[in-house]
């Protein structure tokens, strides 16, 4: 079957909803059917989505499956004839379509939905596609690509419209537990059943800018509740800010974004990179003792100290920061996505601070909030599944304290952290950066191997509260620095740490460039020593490394 390309509507001109301009068609399909003066995104079919999405001539469809008329369904037309109406004016067998594409070179399985066919609705043969999709990722060992438009559930077919629910969200957990990505591409609209079930399964979500989306519809809601909606309810960017998806593109950035997400994943499981000069410091002794435990705090500190998105834009040569907890929003203080590291994928996840008083209050000055930590979780966890080494650069002071915190379960959130992170089948490596205070910088260290920069802290407490607690003020700090071993040698003689990174001459914030590349020399050295250990293996290595930290008595 050949899915041809949009043409423009017959009618020359058309009113853009968005801004009530009037655009001229031609110059619209030109554009992607995107408004030119207000941006508004107009709904594609099943052509147009392929059109926008694939590499040009790469799409082979599979077979299309066609639905029937379960119930003799009848309300002022037969279905049977709706569905004989909407296949004569798409072309389609039903409102899904999928097969095999490019998409920047990579070979996916793309599935996409046409709106226009009964409102995108979802009955037996969208169901039975959408599985069978899931089922030929699986046998060809590709990542799923599905674009979404739909009203929700098909009423005409009944509960076993109802049960497709159930059939494509264990489609997508069985794609899931194969370990291949699935990327959900939410537009203008999906609502309903759809997005209660297959639509928002996908390991990354990503929304076409403005499109609406929901379970119940925004003027059901309204009538139901009988209150005003707040401003832009359902829309992209409203649940992007709520933590729901990944990003939010406009239409002519989705194709790129899949691109590199692919190159990102297929990836998976390259070779480590080729061995260099060692430079992970293991002796106490050869880090020397500088400066007083008190200044390495203040300097850990500096604002002009790289933050971890200054390393990450100079350790990968791309980098695709992911979103949300899927539960209540997007911390800000806590960044993760994939990167490419000498080549080969890599999940990142670390705090982020900041460096003047603009950001630093945007970061909320690297304390996490609960939904900074679930986000974290989250993307280790996808890591986990895509087979690919997790790498956490930790900057804190310690999680955000609050009420809204507490009452969104911060406690819960990091202990969930902490054990989530013992269980990760793949290398784990983390480096304190800068600050690691508190339960707050571990709930990012449960990991394999730690590492330190060499003028970096790391504590279960700040020196100021330490001395706010046992002496009833905050002047004891520079004392319980001393007291805390808070520095890089203390530490690594402590076993709390299995490796310390130089910085330069003065700190990391005199050479930041120079700084990453030895932060990049000592990640790629320890991903090497771990890269022979199997699952078992380095789950057991993590559960020893931290089960003999600690002296007791007589030992």
């Amino acid at each position: 079957m050949t899915i041809s390309p949009p043409l423009p509507a017959a009618e020359e001109w058309a009113l853009c909803p968005g801004c009530s301009a009037i655009v001229y068609q031609p110059r619209l399909a030109r554009v992607g059917m995107v408004c030119p003066d207000c941006g508004h995104h107009h709904r594609l079919g099943a052509a147009g989505r392929l059109h926008v999405l694939v590499d040009e001539g790469s799409f082979a469809a599979a077979p299309q499956v066609a639905g029937d008329d379960p119930l003799s369904f009848t309300d002022s037309r037969p279905y049977r004839e709706r569905l004989a109406s909407a296949r004569a004016r798409t072309g389609l067998a039903d409102a899904l379509v999928y097969g095999v594409a490019t998409i920047g070179g990579h070979r996916a399985v793309v599935a996409v939905m046409d709106f226009s066919f009964l409102g995108g609705s979802m009955g037996s043969a969208v169901g039975e596609s959408v599985a069978r999709a899931c089922e030929l990722a699986i046998a060809e060992r590709l990542p799923l690509v599905l674009s979404i438009a739909s009203g929700g559930a098909r009423m005409q077919e009944g509960a076993l419209s109802l049960m497709q629910m159930g059939k494509t969200a264990q489609a997508m957990r069985r794609l899931r537990r194969e370990g291949l990505l699935s990327v959900c591409v939410l537009t203008d609209p999906t609502f309903g059943g759809v997005t209660a079930s297959f639509a928002t399964l996908g390991d990354v979500l990503v929304a076409e800018r403005g499109a609406l989306i929901g379970f119940a519809g925004p003027r059901v809601i309204a009538a139901a509740t009988r209150e005003r909606l707040p401003e832009g309810f359902q829309s992209a960017e409203y649940l992007f800010a709520h933590g729901m998806l990944d990003r939010v593109e406009s239409r002519d950035g989705l194709r790129p974004l899949l691109a590199r997400l692919l190159a990102m994943t297929t990836g998976a499981g390259a070779a480590p990179a080729e061995p260099r000069e060692p430079v992970v410091l293991r002796d106490p002794t050869a880090l020397g003792g500088v400066l007083r435990p008190h200044e390495t705090v203040r300097l850990a500190r500096d604002p002009a100290r790289p933050t971890a998105l200054d390393h990450i834009w100079r350790l990968c040569t791309d980098f695709v920061e992911l979103h949300g907890d899927r539960l209540h929003g997007d911390d800000p203080a806590v960044v993760g996505g994939l990167g490419l590291l000498d080549g080969a994928p890599v999940m990142i996840v670390a705090h982020q601070k900041g460096h003047d008083t603009k950001e630093l209050v945007e970061r909320n000055f690297g304390l996490a909030h609960p939904e900074g930590y679930r986000k974290a979780l989250r993307l280790m966890a996808l890591a986990d599944r895509l087979g690919l080494p997790v790498v956490t650069l930790v900057d804190t002071q310690g999680a955000a304290p609050g009420v809204g915190a507490e009452q969104r379960g911060q406690s819960w959130a990091i202990a969930d952290c902490l054990g989530g992170m013992s269980e990760l089948s793949v290398p784990v490596v983390a480096t304190i950066i800068g600050e690691g205070g508190s339960g707050g910088a571990l709930a990012l260290a449960m990991a394999n191997r730690v590492l330190m920069l060499r003028h970096a802290v790391y504590s279960v407490i700040s020196p100021e509260s330490c001395s706010t607690i046992l002496y009833g003020d905050p002047s004891h700090a520079p004392e319980m620095a001393e007291s805390l071993r808070l520095t890089a040698p203390e530490l690594l003689r402590l076993g709390v740490v299995d490796g310390v990174v130089p910085e330069p001459s003065g700190g990391a914030q005199e050479d930041p460039q120079a700084a990453t590349d030895l932060l990049h020399a000592a990640v790629a050295e320890t991903l090497r020593e771990l890269s022979g250990l199997g699952p078992d293996e380095l789950r057991k290595d993590r559960y020893e490394r931290f089960r003999r930290l600690g002296v007791i008595h007589g030992e």
